[in-house]
C-alpha cells in the first residue's frame, strides 16, 4: 500500500514530522515499512506560461514548432518543441534554463533545429505525474502566468509504502492509515467515511442476494447523462499515480479512488448493457465468464458471481465481466459497491490465479458499513466532475449479521504481556481502535461459547483466572476490524498501542527437573566422540528410491525395502522414507569426492522409518476445532511406522593422513568396527563382534554386533558390487548401528569402579588357530576360561607365514590379571593362563604357539 504523505494529511494533522518519523511511528504501532520515495524534491524553475505564438517548421521527418511563451518575465521566451496538441493562448508548464526536472535532468538554452530554445515545455511523464507522453500538458485557463508550477500541483510529496500482512486488511486504505497514524501521534482523525448518506428514496436498479453465505450486503446506485468525454481532474491522476494505479478514465478512476480512501472496492456497469434484476449467487456447472482481461474463465460452483438475465456479469469482489464495462460511449452508468465473503474471494481468486486490487481488500476484510457511504460518494464525484445526474432511489439488498461481542477480563492483555495495564488503560486503547466496551459481563456469558445474544466469550479463560463479573468487560469490535474475533486479538491491539518497546526483557526461568533425556544424552555424546576420532557430521535428506535397495544388492525379502511411500514427494525420483542412513551417506560421499576430497569419514545420526506389520499405512487427518480424544491419538499413532535412532559412519580414503611424518594409513573395516565400539562405549555397554553375511557388506569382511544376545548392528567392508553401483572408492567402509538398542540396553546410574591397590599381572599367550577363526570367538573363550581375576585382554599381533603353517593364523594376546584383596603369585596367574588356552583349545581348536 502506497501511501502519499499529502493525501495523509488530509486527514490527520501531523505535527512537522518527516516522512521518516511519521512510518517510525507506523512501524511501532505494527505497520510493516517497505520504502519511502520522494517526488519533485529535485523540481526547480518551472513555471507556468502561456503560448503566445507558434511557428510551424518545416523541412523535418516530423513536426517541430518553435513558440513564444509568456513566463511572467519581462521578455518572452523563445522555446522549440515537438508537439501539437496545443494552441495559442494554452496556458502550459515551461522550465527555464537552469531548471531541473525529476531525477536530476537539467534544461538549459541551446539551439536546435536552427533556432534558439530557451527551456521546455513539458508533459505529465517529464513532470513526473504520470506515464503520459502523448503530448504537452494544458493547464486550465486562467491558471497565474508565472506560477511555481510545483506548489500549484504539488509536485513535492513523499510516498510511504506499507506490506499489508492479511490481518489488517483495514490498512489497505489511506483512511485505515490515517486512523494509524492519528493513533500514533495523539491527535484528531477525520474520518473520510463520515458523511451524510440521504435517505432512502425508493430503490434503483433491482437486485437480490440469492446466497447469503456469500454476501451479505449489495448496493446500486444509477447516474445518468454522464460525459464519458471528461477527463480525470490532475489532482485526482497524481494522487492515483503517487498510490501506485494508473489512471483511465473520469469513471474507472473515481472508483479506484475511493477504493484507495476508504478501502471499499466498487464495480461500474454500463446500464444500457444491463438486462433484468441483478443476483448475486454462486456459479452453476458449467457456466463461464469473459472478464476484463479478455480471458474466457471456466467458472466453479464456489465462484461467487454478480448475474443479471443473461447470466454472469462479473466475477464478484475479483474482476468484471467484458460485456457489461463501461466504454468511450457509456453516458449512463451503475455503481455496484458489496460486503462479499472473503474466505470465498479468496478462494475465487487463487482458484483462477487471479489477483485484483479488489480481491486483496475482499479477502483481508473490508468495512460491511461502507457499501452506502462509497456509493454514494462514487456518484457525488460522477456528478461533479463528469456532469452526470444523480439519479433518486438506491438498492439496498442486506442480510442482517449480528455484531460480534467479546467478553474479556480486564487485566488479561496485562497478563499477555507480562506488565500491569490499568482497566482504564485497556479501554482507552480498545475504543481508540473504535471498539465499544462495556464495564462488566452479562454473568451467562461467563460460562463460555456463544450466548443468545451473539457475545463471543472468554469465558474458560475467565474461570481459569478466577475473573470475577467486575473485572470483565464486553467489547465489541468496529465494522472495519472483522481479524478481532477473540480475547487474544484484543490483548494483542492493547500491547502494540501501549508501544512493544515498554515490554521488559525477562528471560523465562527453566522448569524443575526438566532436561535432556538420556536418550538426547547418549546422541549428544555420540555426536562427540565420532567427532573428536576424525569423522564429520551431515545431515542428508530421508528421502531414497527403489533404485537405492537395488544398488544396496537387498533381497526381495528384505525388510529394508518395505518402506513407506510419501503422498506428495519433493522428488518424484526419491518417493520413499529412508529404512537406512547408508543411501544418504554414500550419496554424500559421493559428492565430496567428486569434488576433490578423497580422505573422507561421515557420519550420520538420524531416524529410520519402518513401517509396522498390520499398519493401515495412511493417518487419519483430525480437525483443529478441538483436542483430538485419546481414541484419535492413537489411530495415528498406530498409523505411523516405527522411528528408530540410528548412526552410521562411512569411511574411504585415508583414515590416518600421510605427510612428512611418514605415510599414512588406508581406512578398513577394522576402522569402521572401531567407530562401533566408541559409540558402544558412550552408552557403556560393550559390543560383541562376530562375522556375518548382511548385504550391502562384502560377506567376509562383514561383522555383526551385538549387545549381549541383541543385534544393534553391523560394521565392515561395502560389497564390491555396491562400490561400482554408488561410484565410490575402492575398499570403501561403512557401519550402522541402532542407538535406540543401545539406549535400552544402558545401565543405570553410572557406579565409580572399585580401585585395586594391588600390582597388575601380565601374561602373554600366542595362539594357533584355523585362519578362518573368527578372533572374537578365540577372545570370547580365553575370557571365559582366565575366570574372575582377569581385567583385560587386548590383540597385540596376528601373523600368518611359514612359521604357523598354510590355513593357519597365529593370534598373540596380553592377559591382564588383578585381585582386589592381594598380590597374586606367579602360580595364580600362570594357572589362569592355562585355563584360558584350555578353554580356547575346546572351544576352537587353538594350539599354543612355541
Amino acid at each position: 500500500m502506497k501511501v502519499p504523505l499529502s493525501w495523509l494529511r488530509e486527514y490527520v494533522d501531523l505535527p512537522a514530522a518527516t516522512a521518516q518519523e511519521v512510518a517510525d511511528k507506523l512501524t511501532a504501532a505494527g505497520l510493516k515499512l517497505e520504502s519511502i520515495a520522494s517526488h519533485g524534491h529535485d523540481v526547480k524553475n518551472v513555471v507556468v506560461g502561456e503560448v503566445l505564438e507558434i511557428e510551424e517548421l518545416t523541412g523535418f521527418k516530423k513536426p517541430i514548432r518553435h513558440c513564444r511563451v509568456e513566463v511572467g518575465e519581462a521578455t518572452p521566451r523563445e522555446i522549440v518543441c515537438g508537439a501539437t496538441n496545443f494552441v495559442v493562448g494554452d496556458r502550459v508548464p515551461v522550465v527555464l534554463p537552469g531548471g531541473v526536472l525529476p531525477g536530476g535532468f537539467e534544461v538549459g538554452a541551446r539551439k536546435t533545429y536552427g533556432r534558439m530554445s530557451e527551456g521546455m515545455i513539458c508533459s505529465e511523464r517529464e513532470l513526473g505525474l504520470g506515464d503520459d507522453h502523448a503530448g504537452i500538458m494544458v493547464l486550465p485557463p486562467g491558471t497565474p502566468i508565472g506560477a511555481d508550477v510545483v506548489e500549484l500541483l504539488g509536485l513535492r510529496d513523499d510516498v510511504i509504502e506499507l506490506e499489508i500482512t492479511p490481518d489488517v486488511g483495514y490498512a489497505l486504505s489511506i483512511r485505515g492509515v490515517a486512523r494509524e497514524a492519528a493513533t500514533a501521534f495523539g491527535v484528531e482523525f477525520r474520518d473520510p467515511a463520515a458523511v451524510e448518506v440521504p435517505a432512502a428514496d425508493g430503490p434503483s436498479w433491482p437486485a437480490s442476494i440469492a446466497d447469503p453465505t456469500a454476501c451479505d450486503r449489495f448496493v446500486l446506485r444509477e447516474v445518468r447523462g454522464f460525459d464519458p468525454a471528461a477527463r480525470s481532474p490532475l489532482w485526482m491522476r497524481v494522487r492515483l499515480t503517487r498510490a501506485g494505479m494508473r489512471p483511465v478514465s473520469l469513471a474507472v478512476d473515481i472508483t479506484n479512488y475511493l477504493m484507495l480512501e476508504l478501502g471499499q472496492p466498487l464495480h461500474a456497469f454500463d446500464r444500457a448493457k444491463l438486462t433484468g434484476e441483478i443476483v448475486v449467487r454462486r456459479a452453476r456447472q458449467g457456466e463461464r465468464l469473459e472478464t476484463l482481461d479478455h480471458v474466457v474463465r471456466d467458472l466453479d460452483p464456489d465462484d461467487i458471481l454478480i448475474t443479471d438475465q443473461s447470466g454472469p456479469i462479473s466475477m464478484a469482489g475479483t474482476m468484471g465481466g467484458l460485456e457489461t464495462e463501461i466504454s468511450d460511449a457509456s453516458t449512463d452508468i451503475v455503481i455496484e459497491a458489496a460486503h462479499f465473503s472473503a474466505t470465498g474471494i479468496s478462494r475465487e481468486s487463487r482458484r483462477h490465479g487471479l489477483v485484483s486490487e479488489a480481491s486483496k481488500r475482499f479477502e483481508r476484510g473490508v468495512d460491511r458499513e461502507l457499501p452506502l457511504v462509497a456509493s454514494w460518494r462514487a456518484v457525488q464525484l460522477l456528478a461533479e466532475l463528469g456532469g452526470a445526474t444523480v439519479q433518486p432511489g438506491v438498492t439496498h439488498a442486506e442480510v442482517e449479521v449480528e455484531p460480534a461481542r467479546i467478553a474479556i477480563p480486564a487485566g488479561y492483555p496485562g497478563r499477555v504481556a507480562g506488565v500491569t495495564y490499568a482497566k482504564e488503560t485497556v479501554v482507552r486503547r480498545l475504543e481508540q481502535i473504535g471498539c465499544v466496551v462495556a464495564g462488566g459481563a452479562d454473568p451467562a456469558t461467563r460460562q463460555g461459547g456463544v450466548d443468545p445474544t451473539g457475545v463471543v466469550t472468554g469465558g474458560e479463560l475467565a474461570a481459569r483466572l478466577a475473573v470475577t463479573g467486575e473485572d470483565m468487560i464486553t467489547v465489541t469490535p468496529p465494522s472495519w476490524r472483522p481479524d478481532l474475533t477473540d480475547p487474544n486479538d484484543l490483548a494483542e491491539e492493547v500491547i502494540r498501542l501501549e508501544g512493544y518497546a515498554g515490554l521488559p526483557s525477562v528471560l523465562p526461568s527453566a522448569p524443575a527437573g526438566a532436561g535432556l533425556t538420556e536418550g538426547q544424552r547418549l546422541r549428544r555424546r555420540v555426536g562427540r566422540a565420532l567427532a573428536e576420532s576424525g569423522h564429520v557430521e551431515v545431515l542428508a535428506y530421508p528421502f531414497v528410491s527403489e533404485d537405492d535397495f537395488d544398488r544396496l544388492l537387498l533381497p526381495a525379502d528384505d525388510a529394508r525395502r518395505r518402506a513407506v511411500r510419501l503422498a506428495n514427494p519433493l522428488s518424484e525420483d526419491e518417493p520413499l522414507m529412508r529404512t537406512t542412513l547408508l543411501p544418504g551417506l554414500l550419496k554424500t560421499l559421493v559428492r565430496n569426492i567428486g569434488r576433490g576430497f578423497s580422505d573422507v569419514a561421515l557420519f550420520e545420526t538420524g531416524a529410520v522409518y519402518r513401517p509396522r506389520e498390520g499398519a493401515s499405512g495412511t493417518a487419519p487427518v483430525l480437525g483443529v476445532e478441538r483436542r483430538p480424544t485419546p481414541e484419535e491419538l492413537a489411530s495415528v499413532e498406530a498409523a505411523l511406522p516405527d522411528q528408530p535412532v540410528r548412526v552410521a559412519v562411512v569411511l574411504a580414503g585415508e583414515f590416518d593422513r600421510s605427510g612428512w611424518w611418514g605415510a599414512g594409513r588406508q581406512a578398513s573395516w577394522a576402522d569402521a568396527v572401531q567407530a562401533a565400539r566408541l559409540v558402544a562405549a558412550e552408552a557403556r555397554v560393550e559390543l560383541s563382534i562376530s562375522a556375518d553375511q548382511h548385504e550391502p557388506w562384502h560377506p567376509g569382511r562383514c561383522a555383526a554386533l551385538y549387545v549381549g544376545d541383541t543385534l544393534v548392528g553391523h560394521a565392515g567392508e561395502l560389497h564390491p558390487r555396491v562400490i561400482e553401483a554408488y561410484g565410490l572408492p575402492p575398499r570403501t567402509a561403512a557401519m550402522e548401528l541402532e542407538l535406540s538398542r543401545l539406549e535400552s540396553a544402558m545401565p543405570g546410574p553410572v557406579e565409580t569402579p572399585a580401585v585395586s591397590a594391588y600390582p597388575v599381572a601380565t601374561q602373554d599367550v600366542a595362539l594357533i588357530v584355523p585362519d578362518f577363526t573368527p578372533v572374537a570367538d578365540v577372545e570370547a573363550a580365553l575370557r571365559d576360561g582366565a575366570g574372575e581375576l582377569l581385567e583385560s585382554i587386548r590383540l597385540f599381533d596376528v601373523y600368518t607365514g611359514e612359521q604357523v603353517g598354510e590355513g593357519n593364523k597365529s593370534l598373540a594376546y596380553t592377559l591382564r590379571f588383578r585381585a582386589p584383596d592381594r598380590t597374586l603369585t606367579v602360580e595364580e596367574t600362570t594357572a589362569a593362563r592355562d585355563t584360558a588356552v584350555a578353554m580356547a583349545a575346546d572351544r576352537v581348536g587353538a594350539q599354543l604357539r612355541g
